[in-house]
């Protein structure tokens, strides 16, 4: 049995999901969320929690049975608390900061990178060097925040670039140099 899709998803108070048939519906104080599951998962509503149930021990059955609980449950997160995730922008002459609500970041190349935020989703900066985003959908935000991400992934010599505070990025030896190598 899977460990994870056995746990009831706990409702807080102030959610609304609705079910019918495989769309799943949470709306709570920060938003509404939509989701198609699939259409071999059952979802039941008990006493203020969900529980999530599948037909059969076939193995496609016990895949999905985790990977529902947890959409499921990320969106109840999402509308009750939202989601954040945070970079780092490392290096000599790179900042952002916001122009309205778009992100205007300097990286290093010869322009600006203005990056709008996508439907559902929030850019913060805090100082110039450290940027949030955040929103209601994991999946949206963790996709924006690795976008952001990839204009200048961490390099490995001198670790500039864009990193997931708390990342470990690491952090390869320069040049040997001439001496001791065997060379003449």
């Amino acid at each position: 049995m899977s460990r994870v899709g056995k746990k009831p998803i706990p409702v807080p108070t102030g959610v609304v999901v609705t079910i019918a048939g495989s769309e799943v519906s949470v709306k709570g104080p920060k938003g509404e969320l939509n989701r198609t599951i699939h259409g071999d998962m059952r979802i039941e509503q008990r006493d203020g929690t969900l529980v999530v149930e599948r037909p059969s021990e076939q193995d496609h059955h016990r895949a999905l049975h985790g990977l529902t609980r947890t959409l499921v449950s990320n969106m109840v997160e999402g509308v009750t608390n939202g989601f954040r995730k945070e970079i780092e922008i490392i290096g000599v002459g790179y900042r952002a900061q916001m122009q309205g609500s778009t992100l205007n970041m300097l990286l290093g190349y010869s322009h600006p990178i203005d990056v709008p935020p996508p439907g559902g989703i929030s850019f913060e900066v805090a100082g110039n060097n450290r940027v949030s985003v955040v929103g209601i959908d994991k999946e949206l935000v963790g996709q924006t925040a690795a976008n952001l991400r990839k204009w200048r992934k961490p390099e490995p010599y001198k670790g500039k670039g864009l990193r997931y505070v708390g990342e470990v990025v690491f952090r390869k030896a320069g040049k040997g140099g001439g001496k001791g190598k065997g060379g003449r």
